[in-house]
């Protein structure tokens, strides 16, 4: 059984107080069952109240809580300590974003990707079954449902070396949502989300590294749906290069 205290090294930042980070060491209790996500409540209650972050549900599902852990970016609410013992752990803001205040960053150009994209449903005036409900079968929610688990968590952004390099590339997330309406059969906003993700910011300034997949919590594979959604465009302009019926 774990258990005893462990040193937590947190990166905190105050633009009122100071211009550059710093790092404030703290020791904090844990047990089986503690998660990073315990221990930073520990020291906001217990010895440091200034300690800014952000959480929820602290179930996995809200995905406000995600950090740098140890160098690589996780949701503190599923960070067990046993699992980062001996420590010291390490605990930074979200790499490639704006700090605004210790471990909270600036999510507005996500946020922007997001709406961009258009990741919601735009129904097709033929979906409808006679009931208006727009039923689906089996088959055709399993098109979509695997890249319909994101939480928005961002820590995909975190892992990207693309975005790192260029923060108007709109990102794993929301290429993955977009593409999760693209494969929904009700759906009829494939062309108006094809003209957005095949911009030079969109899917082809991915370089399919593959790690925005590898760190997302939900195992939604946004390399997947980037690459699949480069296959659609390629695709979708090859018929307009060589209609179907064109002599070649």
């Amino acid at each position: 059984m774990a258990g005893g205290t462990i040193e937590l090294r947190v990166t905190r930042y105050r633009p009122d107080r100071s211009p550059t980070p710093w790092v404030d060491t703290f020791r904090v209790p844990y047990d089986d069952d503690t998660v990073v996500l315990d221990a930073l409540n520990h020291v906001k209650d217990e010895v440091d109240g200034t300690l800014t972050f952000r959480w929820s549900c602290r179930m996995g599902v809200c995905g406000s809580c995600g950090m740098m852990i140890g160098g690589e970016p996780r949701l503190s609410c599923g960070a067990f300590l046993r699992d980062l013992a001996p420590g010291p752990v390490t605990v930074e803001p979200l790499r490639h974003f704006p700090v605004l205040r210790d471990l909270v960053v600036d999510t507005d150009d996500f946020l922007e990707a997001l709406r961009e994209v258009r990741p919601w449903l735009i129904p097709r005036r033929d979906a409808a079954d006679g009931d208006g409900e727009g039923r689906q079968t089996p088959a055709q929610v399993d098109a979509y449902r695997q890249f319909s688990m994101c939480i928005n968590c961002m820590l995909c952004y975190a892992a990207c070396p693309v975005y790192g390099q260029d923060r108007t590339f709109l990102g794993p997330a929301a290429i993955a949502l977009a593409h999760r309406y693209d494969m929904d059969s009700r759906d009829g906003g494939r062309d108006v989300r094809r003209r957005i993700l095949g911009r030079d910011e969109g899917v082809w300034e991915c370089t399919f590294v593959g790690e925005c997949s590898a760190v997302c919590p939900k195992g939604v594979d946004p390399a997947a749906a980037i690459q699949r959604s480069k296959v659609d465009l390629a695709l979708r302009a090859w018929r307009v290069v060589w209609p179907a019926g064109a002599g070649r």
